[in-house]
């Protein structure tokens, strides 16, 4: 088995010469990507690029002014680098082992090390609170650990000479001996680590739509930059300064460069408002993704049930016996630590006036305890079988009964004898049965009704017995918990996910696959977690929700962490992520309509061949006043309405329509304007008003439902922008109204309000019928 000595361990120079083989515990450590590369990565972009060149051609052709607009730019570079170096930080810090230190035997000598240091064959000490840095065979003594934060099973596991103790568990009670066996990657806590430290790839529909969006802007923008500079200069006759400047405010006005922004400042603001909730959001874009989950996967520990169990029920077997006097006795003359012992001593919590002059604590392999009192005898606690013996056999059926239900059901016996040499006396008789349960979370069943109201299919998934928790699960009110399943007894659990609600005695790999087979199905997949056992499941789930109870790498893998470790914080992050999604898709579509009405903009003026009208700054001021301000304000409104379509149609049946119109209003402008023999600058002048008119006509539109302070919004813009022509007309390149541009600026503006109006109407009822009628052919 091993070449350790059990009694002196390994001596120094056994111990350095391993080390300098190699054959150490090491950090584990496995490197994420560097500072630099995500720097690199988030600047050298194609859209930073495109904007770099466009403010340097305004530079050398135009004015500083005219460059403002890569302001947006520099900040939606530093968010997407904040957001991925934070990421990285908590990737890092990923470990399942937090004991700084190993106690081990060398030469005789007891030395305490770092757990790096751990070598091959190093004889290990393990007492009560020693966490296992590496994989151990047990060669001498006996003990209890806790192994619930590895494999989910929350009893503790009691070990014996040739049972191997896994990394990152706990001794709970006894003292042993154990040779290292499995170190640094091969230990089973980091094999968990390793198979989770990766950045797993945002997975946004909103941002993957935002993304798709700009992939098709670009395919049309460098043609477009190129037919509109050879336009301005050899059709057109501008000058190539103008032709430069002009061309560079059509197609900024194409780059919806503030839309990423906004969606990331939501998102802040989201995480913000949760945080007020005791919710600390790790990946902002996990808000959106919980509020579009369709299955959620629970773990039965610390989010339906307490993670502690409760005394529920008690069953006098003798009633000459005065039950609660003896296990107040017992509780209070033992120190057991195990969950059965902690509901006992919560329940029977008084000062007892009896006095233990012996006591046999708790052990996995007597699966008894019992204290002697000179006043009563001995009083034991404990599984009855092994109280009793074949005399269980009289009170099996009732116990039986009594146990209905999933409890946990312990005896309460006493005889006259004292105990010998920690074994049981002679004459044991029956007192009565203790009925232990687990303690459900008060707030778990409405949590619970409330994903059931929304659509949102539950799947607890457990290192537990099935059928407690199966029981369990029925008292909360999960829907079809009595369909559960022993995954230990089942090659590929992913085969028979849709079939079962419950599964018990899980492994990690196999919560995993269960996870990977989910969003296989086309599943969007939440899971909830406190445990190691939970951490490969966690990190490939689409969103991630971690208690802060548990364990150090549930938290660091987590999207989301309950820092009050209360599962009643859901709902609110559902609500939060409808908030932000709702409210990004309005404000998307006030983006998305200047680039509808930029890009057809450039095209007609391509087509009719005239120099493009307006200035960088001019569309700088349209975009600030009548895109920018207003969708910040509105997406940052109330909205609780259930997500319904896909982002990119939501969008673009808002957009399209607004697009449209205000080019139909452009174009009657410049016909009025060339008729009327305005000017360059004075077409320039009543075209920008034009679109700036018909912008605020879309805010309106995407103000619905109206309140007090939306029109106070509006009143503001409008002022801001009259106040930029009337204060500042010569820097944004405009000129004074003479009357005909008053009554052609006016005319044109309330047709082109009505024609906004009334093209939405009919593209809202449209997109409404095709809705309607696949949801019926589905």
């Amino acid at each position: 088995m091993t070449d350790t000595d059990i009694e002196k361990g390994l001596s120094p120079e056994e111990a350095a010469k391993r080390a300098a083989e190699g054959k150490v515990n090491g950090t584990g450590e496995i490197k994420t990507k560097s500072i630099g590369q995500i720097v690199r990565e988030n600047t050298l972009t194609f859209f930073n690029f495109l904007n770099i060149v466009l403010a340097v051609l305004v530079l050398i052709f135009g004015e500083i002014k005219n460059a403002m607009f890569i302001g947006v730019i520099f900040c939606n570079t530093g968010i997407g680098i904040f957001q991925e170096i934070r990421a990285k930080r908590t990737i890092d810090r990923l470990t399942l082992i937090s004991a700084p230190k190993a106690h081990v035997i060398r030469g005789g000598q007891e030395l305490e090390i770092p757990n790096s240091e751990i070598v091959e064959g190093d004889l290990v000490m393990f007492r009560t609170g020693y966490q296992a840095s590496a994989d151990c065979l047990l060669v001498s003594g006996e003990c209890e650990v806790n192994e619930s934060l590895i494999t989910g099973e929350s009893d503790p596991i009691y070990k014996k000479p040739g049972d191997k103790i896994l990394s990152g568990s706990f001794a709970v009670s006894g003292e042993c001996r154990a040779v290292a066996v499995g170190l640094g990657a091969e230990s089973f806590a980091n094999k968990i680590t390793s198979s989770a430290k990766y950045v797993k790839r945002t997975e946004s529909k909103m941002m993957n739509a935002i993304n798709t969006i700009l992939k098709g802007i670009s395919i049309l923008i460098i043609p477009l930059m190129l037919i509109l500079m050879y336009n301005g200069i050899f059709v057109s006759g501008q000058t190539v300064n103008r032709a430069v400047v002009s061309t560079v405010a059509a197609i900024i006005g194409m780059i919806p460069e503030g839309l990423v922004l906004l969606t990331s400042i939501v998102l802040a603001v989201s995480s913000i408002r949760l945080a007020q909730h005791k919710t600390l959001v790790q990946d902002m874009y996990c808000i959106e993704t919980l509020a579009r989950v369709d299955v959620l996967c629970l773990d039965k520990t610390g989010t339906i049930t307490e993670g502690s169990m409760q005394v529920v029920e008690t069953l006098k077997l003798d009633e000459s016996c005065d039950t609660d006097t003896y296990m107040t006795a017992l509780a209070c003359a033992l120190n057991d630590t195990n969950p059965t012992f902690c509901a006992v001593k919560e329940h029977w919590n008084d000062e007892s006036k009896l006095t233990a002059d012996m006591t046999v604590p708790f052990s996995s392999a007597r699966k008894w305890s019992g204290a002697h009192f000179p006043e009563t005898g001995s009083l034991i606690m404990g599984a009855g079988e092994f109280i009793l013996g074949s005399s269980y056999d009289s009170i099996r059926e009732t116990a039986e009964k009594f146990s209905a239900g999933g409890r946990r059901v312990i005896l309460l016996a006493r005889s006259d004898n004292e105990f010998g040499d920690k074994a049981l006396p002679q004459g044991i008789k029956p007192i009565a049965l203790v009925a232990i349960a687990d303690k459900i979370r008060a707030e778990a069943p409405d949590t619970l009704r409330y994903f059931a109201e929304q659509g949102v299919d539950i799947k607890i998934i457990s290192g537990d017995n099935p059928m407690t928790v199966s029981c369990v699960a029925q008292k909360a009110g999960v829907t079809n918990a009595d369909k559960y399943i022993d995954a230990s007894a089942v090659e590929h659990i992913g085969e028979v996910v849709d079939d079962y609600t419950i599964f018990g005695r899980v492994t990690p790999p196999q919560k995993l696959e269960l996870v990977k087979a989910l969003r296989a199905k086309g599943h969007t997949v939440g899971m909830t977690g406190d445990g190691v056992n939970d951490v490969l499941a966690l990190k490939e789930a689409d969103v991630s929700v971690a208690m802060q109870s548990g364990s150090e790498a549930a938290r660091n893998v987590s999207n989301l962490v309950l820092l009050d470790s209360n599962f009643a914080s859901m709902p609110k992050v559902v609500a939060e992520g409808r908030r932000s999604i709702n409210n990004v898709e309005r404000s998307a579509s006030l983006f998305l309509s200047k680039t509808t009405y930029s890009l057809l903009l450039a095209l007609l003026f391509v087509i009719i061949q005239l120099p493009f009208l307006f200035e960088p700054i001019q569309m700088t001021l349209i975009n600030a006043l009548c895109i920018g301000a207003p969708s910040f304000l509105l997406a940052l409104q109330p909205n609780k309405e259930l997500i319904r379509g896909s982002f990119i149609s939501n969008v673009l049946r808002r957009a399209i329509p607004n697009g449209v119109s205000a080019v139909i209003a452009l174009s009657a402008g410049i016909i009025c304007g060339h008729t009327l023999g305005f000017t360059v600058e004075q077409l320039s002048t009543v075209s920008a008003f034009i679109l700036a008119s018909v912008s605020f006509v879309i805010v309106l539109l995407a103000c619905h439902p109206m309140r007090p302070w939306k029109i106070g919004m509006l009143v503001l813009l409008i002022g801001a922008f009259l106040c930029g022509h009337i204060f500042l007309e010569e820097f944004f390149g405009f000129v004074p109204f003479t009357p005909d541009m008053v009554l052609t600026t006016a005319i044109i503006t309330v047709s082109a309000a009505v024609l906004t109006i009334v093209l939405n109407i009919i593209t809202v009822t449209i997109a409404d019928r095709i809705t309607e009628k696949h949801r019926n052919k589905a």
